[in-house]
């Protein structure tokens, strides 16, 4: 049985990237980078005041100084300033020629109508030179980045108003079996509510990923067939949960198969999750997760997910802190590495939350994160350093 480790390094060699697709600026949040993007002009374009003031040369600042101008932000300067002379400035309004400095308004004191002597002490000129942040043709995002509002700034900076960006995978959701009836139903004897189909639906959206849901499908192998060879034909990626272990009803592999796609691999020694498939054809994928809510939960994130971003040609670093266990823990079974929910106390250490096994998903309701805790590992003592995987 391969690790995690492996099943996302072969997951990963069977990526075909996504084409790329030009997108207005500002719906580009969430989105990878397909090319490099470069400064077309200087930021800033002209030496702009840092503040609201007094702009002068610096040689006069013990001086009285005459007001020859008043330059708001967006105008340009008319006057030349001469020795002795200073115009009054605005905030990301242009330095006027033969100023080098902008002393603050509250360091200024009227001496007569159109005069005024700077009272602060001597410090930093106070001007945002042109160029000091980017020069022109200077490299300002790199292909593969994923923007985030703080880049969407950046790209109105250096006018890159439609970059190009890999498309988003389409996902499609399924849920399999006869046990399962909507949320919105009262389950009978024998039956649950099909809370999987929609935690994917919603882990998927927090991401921007556009959704195919074809909701729940009975423990039918023609019906089965049908709907994933549908959502194959209209996904790139499609998830299915339940089917896939080893009962009688279980008959999702062999579909799969039957569909021409490759099974890379069907079980994962990790708790919860082991009965995870990864197949492809092409530049399709079918990714088969156990039924399991908290299963199917954690395999979506830490599976499923790094793999959609990596089709977008991303591979997101996984955010860890470095916490420490405020009592000790320990576990009976150690044959797999396992992901186990846990808070975090007021006193900035770690608590794990009462769990109960793959069908508790209300384990996750308060939640901070999970840890993952390695094969063979039995104990982790109070005040051993963790590391938890924020949620």
């Amino acid at each position: 049985m391969i690790s995690l480790e492996q099943a996302i390094e072969i997951a990963f060699s069977r990526v075909k990237l996504l084409d790329a697709e030009n997108v207005n600026f500002l719906h580009s949040s969430g989105r990878i980078l397909a090319e490099d993007v470069f400064a077309d002009a200087d930021v800033p374009p002209f030496n702009k005041s840092a503040m609201d003031g007094y702009a002068c040369q610096r040689a006069d600042l013990g001086q009285e100084l005459f007001v020859i101008e008043i330059i708001p932000a967006g105008q340009l300067p008319t006057k030349i300033i001469g020795r002795n002379q200073c115009s009054k400035i605005m905030t990301g309004a242009q330095v006027p020629e033969g100023a080098d400095t902008v002393f603050m308004i509250e360091h200024s004191e009227e001496v007569a109508p159109g005069k005024v002597r700077f009272t602060g002490a001597i410090s930093n000129a106070n001007i945002c030179l042109k160029g000091e942040d980017l020069k022109e043709g200077d490299l300002v995002l790199s292909t593969g980045t994923p923007l985030k509002p703080q880049h969407i700034a950046i790209l109105a900076s250096v006018g890159c108003t439609s970059p190009l960006v890999y498309k988003r995978p389409v996902v499609g959701i399924i849920s399999t079996g006869s046990e399962l009836v909507n949320p919105e139903e009262k389950p009978k004897p024998s039956q649950i509510r099909n809370s999987n189909g929609p935690q994917m639906y919603a882990q998927a959206t927090k991401y921007g990923f556009p959704v195919n849901y074809y909701g729940i499908v009975p423990d039918d192998e023609h019906l089965t067939a049908r709907i994933i060879q549908k959502s194959v034909d209209e996904n790139d990626v499609t998830l299915l949960s339940g089917g896939v272990s080893v009962g009688d009803f279980d008959f999702v592999p062999r579909i799969i198969k039957e569909l021409g796609f490759e099974i890379h691999f069907s079980k994962i020694n990790i708790k919860p999750g082991q009965h995870t498939t990864f197949a492809s054809k092409g530049n399709k994928y079918i990714i088969g997760l156990p039924g399991n809510p908290v299963s199917s939960f954690i395999q979506f994130e830490v599976f499923v997910l790094p793999f959609l971003w990596k089709i977008m040609n991303y591979t997101r670093n996984e955010i860890r802190l470095s916490l420490t266990m405020s009592h000790n823990f320990n576990r009976k079974k150690t044959d797999r590495e396992e992901c186990l929910p846990v808070q975090i106390t007021n006193q900035n250490e770690i608590r794990m939350v009462d769990y109960h096994g793959s069908a508790h998903i209300h384990a996750y309701h308060q939640a901070f994160g999970f840890i993952k805790i390695p094969a063979g590992k039995t104990e982790i003592k109070k005040g051993e350093v963790v590391y938890v995987r924020p949620l």
